[in-house]
C-alpha cells in the first residue's frame, strides 16, 4: 500500500479531530503509528529500542506564550530537535499577535506558484485580509489575519508543512504601543 503526503496528513487531521489515543495502520512494508500525549496501549510491540513513539504534535503553549518556530528546511517539514529562543527574539515579539494555521496541511504564502505573496513584512492588513492558504488533500482554506495591524515577522516558509495551532506570522495590532 502507498500512501502520498496528502493520505498522511489527512489521516493524522482525522486522528487529531477524533477521540483515539492511539492509531496503528498496518499493511506490507507500511507500518504507521501514530500517538496522543504518549499514549501507548498495552502488549503495544513498538521500536526495537522498546521505547514509544510519540505523536509529532506540539507541546500545548501556556497562554500568551508564543511557540518557538521551527527551523525552515528546504522540504518544509523535517522534524527535529527545535533550538531555544534568543531572549531578544522573544522581547521583539512581546505585544505582537500570532496568527496561527487553523489545521494541519501544507502552507502556502502566495495564491499560486510564481505568485507574489499575499503579504510581506510591514504590509498592512485589515481582521478579514487573506494571509495564506492551507492545503490539506487539495482543498485550500484561506487564512485571515484576525486582526488589523502590520506584518512584524513571517515565520513558516512558503509550502512548508505546519501543524494546527503552528505560528505562520506575527501581526503587529493597531494601536499597540
Amino acid at each position: 500500500m502507498e500512501l502520498t503526503e496528502e493520505d498522511v496528513v489527512e489521516i493524522l487531521r482525522l486522528i487529531e479531530e477524533s477521540d483515539f489515543e492511539f492509531f496503528r495502520l498496518r499493511s506490507g512494508d507500511l507500518n504507521l503509528t501514530v500517538s496522543k500525549k504518549g499514549y501507548v496501549p498495552a502488549g503495544f510491540d513498538g521500536p526495537a529500542s522498546g521505547a514509544p513513539v510519540p505523536a509529532q504534535a506540539p507541546p500545548p503553549q501556556p497562554a500568551g506564550e508564543a511557540p518557538v518556530p521551527k527551523p525552515e528546511s528546504g522540504t518544509g517539514g523535517a522534524a527535529g530537535a527545535q533550538p531555544a529562543a534568543l531572549p531578544e527574539a522573544e522581547a521583539r515579539r512581546e505585544g505582537l499577535t500570532p496568527i496561527t494555521a487553523p489545521m494541519v496541511g501544507t502552507f502556502y504564502r502566495a495564491p499560486e506558484p510564481g505568485a507574489d505573496p499575499f503579504v510581506e513584512v510591514g504590509g498592512r492588513v485589515d481582521a478579514d485580509t487573506t494571509v495564506g492558504l492551507v492545503e490539506v488533500m487539495k482543498v485550500f482554506t484561506s487564512i485571515p489575519a484576525g486582526t488589523a495591524g502590520t506584518i512584524a515577522e513571517v515565520v513558516a516558509a512558503n509550502a512548508q508543512f505546519v501543524q494546527k495551532g503552528e505560528v505562520l506570522y506575527f501581526i503587529e495590532p493597531d494601536g499597540a504601543p
